[in-house]
Parts: structure tokens; sequence; C-alpha cells
């Protein structure tokens, strides 16, 4: 089974990386291949009976395993794993299986597959895999590509703007990236992205080079500067993030399936793999999130079940690292392990499901879901001191804050938190020295991100996740922690701002698959310009991203 797996992910991204392109894994299927008679046929005997989940399973056999695998781990199409198929909404992936995708080998099956057989197809990929599907070391290796000649490269830009002032923009509605001149706002380049790239991409310090991480596992190495994929290698079969050091010499990434940590050095090859257990073994965890903690030359790890946080360290000179309590040298309880690429844990009362640094990355700030069943039901969020390793403080939030969309900022002679509520329409504002709430201010609904920039006098809040005002932008005064002013989309999605290098201008997502980047003047508020993009998740400037912007994301 792993080497028919590894024909299918090494064939895929070697037809990938021929044409110069990351494959546009997303289709459910191939295109039909039925004559019109046969199709009609086996409409009419499909609903003849009810699908079991037999006949479900030998329906996928059928139609889809060619393309994603046998075992749902993907192949030239997307894996389809209950986890990677999280934020897919069953009637979306229904429709997706009956209508297909435009400009995707994905075709649809409304005129092949009874409507009772693809909602049933469309159940089944949603339960899990039995066993549960596998994904080795070995897997990691094999899969593994490399753009011939990439090394070679010029190590100039193709192309005339300012390669610091650079916007990487993922187009969520058709699976693009596009590449923005942050001067003239043009579109410098467009090219096809892997499935449902997730949590942000990551630059090398020079901003020559892009990590992007999929849903489904891979990484792919980006040459900005010439335009082409340079490698890709799967780190695992659902994958939350990846994460660049700060020398620019490894690369991390986070799995929830299976569940591991995995280092990689700059060109992606495998270097180790980290279990994400507690000590003795015993327990395992889906892996939240990891981050680079660049002045401390280390990633953080934040695990999602297991209360922990772990730092890894990429200094050749880390202290060695001591795990539990030691009784007696001589059982060899006292034998420490290598500092350099540990493990150093951090016991933590509760897990925690994603996380954000202060300014001199002493602390952790991260918040914990509700536990399934808990009798209060409520989250929690609190502040962990990675010098002494343990909580020192939890965080008067209340609702579900989105810490990992936190910004800082100088106020009133402090550093202040402001960080915006998955649950509520507020944003909490908290002293970052004494850990209590400065101001809680309200905003027209609960919102996902929240940015700034060190040059810029507010701070911009979406409300994105309010059904009535999604289409509002809360531009909050960093002075006087007062709404100041409101920006709309009547009717659309308004989310994900992200500043230039100087800080003047504003690039603002309509989240929407017809959607645009508004370019706004952040002094005036004024409309500059409107580029059309396919839904724009997220958009993230060179400059701001590697010298860590007080109001970007990290």
């Amino acid at each position: 089974m792993h080497d028919t797996l590894r024909r299918f992910a090494t064939g895929a991204a070697h037809l990938a990386l021929s044409a110069g392109l990351l494959w546009m894994g997303h289709g459910l299927a191939q295109a039909q291949t039925h004559s019109a008679a046969a199709t009609a046929s086996t409409a009419a005997a499909k609903t003849a009976a009810p699908t079991t989940a037999a006949s479900a399973a030998a329906l996928y056999g059928e139609h889809c395993a060619s393309c994603h695998g046998a075992q749902r781990t993907g192949g030239m199409g997307p894996a389809l794993l209950p986890e990677s198929l999280a934020r897919l909404r069953r009637p979306e992936a229904l429709k997706v299986i009956q209508q297909g995708r435009a400009a995707t080998q994905m075709g649809g099956f409304a005129a092949t597959l009874a409507p009772a057989d693809i909602a049933a197809l469309t159940e089944w990929i949603y339960q899990p895999v039995t066993p549960a599907p596998a994904w080795s070391d070995d897997d990691v290796r094999a899969s593994r590509v490399e753009t011939a000649g990439a090394k070679d490269l010029p190590g100039r830009p193709a192309w005339k703007a300012d390669p610091m002032n650079l916007f990487v923009v993922v187009e969520g509605g058709d699976h693009h990236v596009s590449l923005v001149d942050g001067d003239r706002f043009e579109v410098i380049h467009r090219f096809a992205s892997r499935y449902a790239l997730h949590g942000g991409p990551k630059f090398t310090p020079d901003g020559r080079f892009v990590f992007f991480g999929s849903r489904d596992g891979w990484i792919t190495k980006y040459d900005l500067w010439n335009l082409t994929v340079v490698a890709e290698v799967r780190a695992g079969l659902n994958m939350r993030n990846v994460a660049v050091s700060g020398d620019g010499r490894w690369v991390m990434a986070a799995n929830y399936l299976p569940r591991t940590v995995v280092l990689f050095d700059a060109d992606l090859n495998f270097v180790k793999r980290y279990d994400a257990t507690t000590l003795d073994g015993k327990e395992a965890s889906r892996v939240s999130a990891v981050y680079d903690a660049a002045p401390r030359k280390s990633f953080v790890v934040a695990l999602k079940d297991i209360p922990e946080v772990w730092e890894i360290s990429y200094d050749p000179k880390a202290p060695p690292i001591y795990d539990g309590l030691v009784h007696d040298y001589k059982m060899g309880e006292a034998i420490a392990k290598p500092g350099y690429h540990g493990v150093r844990r951090t016991p933590l009362d509760e897990p925690l499901d994603d996380f954000f640094f202060d300014q001199d990355y002493r602390h952790v700030l991260g918040s914990t879901r509700p536990k399934s069943g808990a009798a209060d039901g409520a989250p929690t969020a609190q502040v962990v001191n990675l010098d002494v390793r343990r909580k020192i403080a939890e965080l008067p939030i209340a609702g579900m804050p989105h810490l990992g969309s936190g910004i800082t900022f100088a106020w009133n002679g402090t550093t202040v938190l402001a960080s915006p509520n998955l649950k509520d329409g507020a944003i909490d504002v908290i002293d970052m020295k004494t850990w209590k709430t400065v101001k809680t201010i309200p905003t027209p609904g609960p919102g996902f991100f929240m940015r700034s920039h060190e040059t810029t006098r507010y701070a911009w809040a979406d409300s994105m996740m309010s059904p009535t005002a999604k289409d509002t932008l809360t531009l909050i005064d960093k002075t006087t922690l007062t709404p100041m002013a409101t920006l709309r989309e009547p009717g659309r999605t308004l989310a994900h701002t992200e500043f230039t290098k100087d800080g003047r201008y504003a690039l603002v997502s309509v989240w929407e698959t017809d959607g645009a980047i508004i370019v706004f003047d952040a002094q005036t508020l004024k409309e500059v310009k409107r580029l059309p993009m396919s839904k724009p998740v997220g958009k993230y400037n060179v400059w701001n991203k590697i010298t860590r912007s007080e109001g970007t994301s990290h």
C-alpha cells in the first residue's frame, strides 16, 4: 500500500514540477469517461435500492481511488480524510461531487450516479479510515521531489519591483497564489497552488523563498525571484502549519495525522520526526501549531490534546535537557538529552489550541477551546513563561479569543495585547506587564483577524464571523482605544488586512469567490485600487513578515 501511495504522490508532484506549477489537487475523482447511454443506465440502476456503507466504499473504489488513493490519503487529488475536510461542509462537498470543479480534472457525477449514491459517498468520505492510514519516515523521504536546475537559478528577481514590498496572496476560491507589487499594486505573477493552503506562508530571511503548507500535508518551497517551484515534500496526511527558522536553515511541520512534528532542512530533506506523545509515550496528541521564535533560536510547538508546550532549539549551543525528576544519577536519571534539536517540555494545566508571542518572545499567550461535555463549557486563555517553563497567569478574556491573530503595540507607557474574539463582538486589550484587562472594545460582531503597523494610527479588525456584520471593518485608534471609523462592503465579507512595507496602504480582502483585494490609503481611508481575486483568504507582505512587524502575524 505504501508503494502505491508513493507512486501516486511522487507522480503527481513530478507532473506539477515539470510544469513549473503546483498541482491543483482539489478534485474528488477523475472526469467522467462514460458514454451518455452508460451514464443514464448507471443512474437508473443506482436509484433502485438504498446505498449502504459497503456500496459507498465500492463507489469510492470505482470512481475516486485512482486520484485520491485507496485509503483516501491523496494522490493527484487531495486527501479525503475527516481531518482534511474539517473546513469543508458536507453540502459543499456534495455539490462538488455533483457538479465538479471548474478548470480542474474534477468532473461532476450528477449524470453518472444517483442522488442517493452521491449523498452516501459524501457521508462516507467524512468517516474515519479503518485502519488509520500511516505515513512513515520512508514515505516522507520518498515523497520529496526537486526541480532540476533550481539551485542554478539567478540570485536576483526576474521582475522589476521592490522584493521587500511584495505581497503573497493566497486565493482559496480556485487554489492559486498571486504575487502583487506593493508599490504599483499590480499582479506580477499568478500560479496554481496545492489544495487548501493553511497557516500562512513563511519566508526565508532574504525574502527570496517562500514555504507553503497544505491541509493534506504538502510543503512547497517556491522561488519568488525566479517564479518557480524549487522542491516539495509531504510531511504528513493532515497538516496544521509550517514554520521556518529565523536563520532560514530549518523548516518544521505540525501534523494532525500522523501525530508528529517533522523537521526538514531548507531544501526539504527529512531530518527528524518527533512523535507528539507524553514523555512515557502512553498518550498521543494532534499538534495545534508550530511557530518560529527567532530571538530564542527555537521552534515552539503546542499540542492540542496534551497539556504541554514544547520548545525545540536549533541553536547548536543550546543547553542540555533534563526530563522529569532526577533522584539518582547512578540509575541513569541524570543523563541529559542534547539541547540541540531536542524537546524541552513545559507542563500546563490545559492544552493550547493556538498561541501568540510577546515581542521579546519570552512569553506564549495561548487559548484553550472548551472541552466537549465540560460543565461550564468555558474556554481559557493563559500566559506561559518559556524561561521558567510554567504558566504564570490566566488572561481575563471571555468568549473565545483568537490569540493567534492578536497584535501588540505601545500604549500609555506599557505594551498591550489586542485580540479579536471568535464568539463575541469584542476586542480585548490586555496590559502585558500586569496581564490585566485595560479595556474591552465593542465591535459589530465576532472577528477572526486583527492587523496594524507600527507607523499607522489604527488597528483594523474584521467581524467576518458575524452573520450580520461580516461586511464591516472596525478601525480602532491605538492611542485612545476607541473605534474611530468603519469600512463596509455591503453584503460581502471583509477580512484580513495587511499593510505595505511602510504602512502607508492597507490591503483588505473581499473574501468571496468573485472577490477582490481593496487597497486603502491608511491615513485618509479612501479606496485607491481594487484587484479582482478569487476568495483571497490571506495576503502577506514580505518585509512585515521577515521583520516581525508588531502589527502582523508571526
